[in-house]
């Protein structure tokens, strides 16, 4: 049994340089083809395909907005940053991006659906998860929504209070016109007919308990003093067990336990 010679060191760098360039070729190569996907314009975003809700704006329109401002082609393209423009659109809530091979964008957009006016900014409005977003009300709908107000990242809570509140006036055939969160946690509601209601702390249960004996009651109240509903001007039902009224030219407090007598 002899011994294999050790290879001789010349060969050996041979090899090593072989293997170095056959290397460099492969990576050039790839680089190569990489760079040609890049720059073939056969690659290139040709169409984009906006469907979904498109109320406020229409296809055509999103796309004049939003094309310019994509990059790349369709291996490319930044998905993420492309939903990001979509929904930078006003009223877009939400965007999904797909490619479609080869030269395809389909564009499914989800808009927002104003349900109130969010502060005393025209441009500020709440959508049905309590969501406050930047837009501005263009439709008469959208313009004779209610009023809400409250601390910043209290939206959904006013939201939540205004739609627990608000059937519960139905008997007065009125509605919340405005209402709002306050400091220190106070509630103060405006009905379409102007009158302005405080209703002070609580938990919702009890703000709605309040509010409650307020429409029960009320008509009866007006009536006694020769008024209807409509010229109450101010009730405060902070009071325990009643509430204070102000009719047009009149001034009363209602109590539970020591109801006034009606006016014959």
């Amino acid at each position: 049994m002899t011994d294999s010679l050790p290879m001789p060191l010349d060969v050996r760098l041979m090899n090593v340089t072989t293997a170095l360039l056959a290397t460099g070729l492969v990576l050039a190569c790839v680089a190569a083809a990489f760079w040609w996907v890049l720059r073939n314009p056969a690659f290139a975003i040709r169409q984009i395909v906006v469907t979904g809700d498109t109320a406020h704006h229409s296809a055509a329109s999103l796309r004049a907005m939003v094309g310019p401002r994509l990059s790349g082609n369709f291996f490319t393209l930044d998905l993420s940053a492309t939903q990001a423009a979509f929904q930078s659109v006003p009223w877009v809530r939400r965007a999904v991006v797909q490619r479609e091979f080869p030269g395809r964008l389909n564009v499914t957009l989800q808009e927002h659906v104003a349900v109130a006016h969010w502060g005393d900014d025209d441009g500020h409005l709440i959508n049905g998860f309590g969501e406050v977003f930047e837009a501005t009300a263009d439709e008469p709908g959208e313009r004779e929504l209610p009023v809400l107000r409250g601390p910043e990242g209290q939206s959904a809570s006013v939201l939540a209070m205004h739609e627990l509140l608000n059937p519960l006036l139905e008997p007065l055939d009125a509605h919340l016109a405005e209402l709002t969160l306050q400091g220190r946690g106070n509630w103060r509601a405006e009905l379409d007919s102007g009158a302005v209601i405080e209703l002070g702390q609580g938990t919702p249960a009890e703000l709605a308990a309040r509010l409650k004996q307020f429409v029960g009651t009320v008509k009866e109240v007006a009536a006694r003093h020769q008024r209807p509903v409509a010229a109450v001007e101010a009730a405060d039902l902070r009071h325990v067990g009643g509430y204070a009224l102000r009719l047009r030219g009149v001034s009363t407090v209602r109590s539970d336990a020591q109801p006034a007598a009606p006016r014959r």
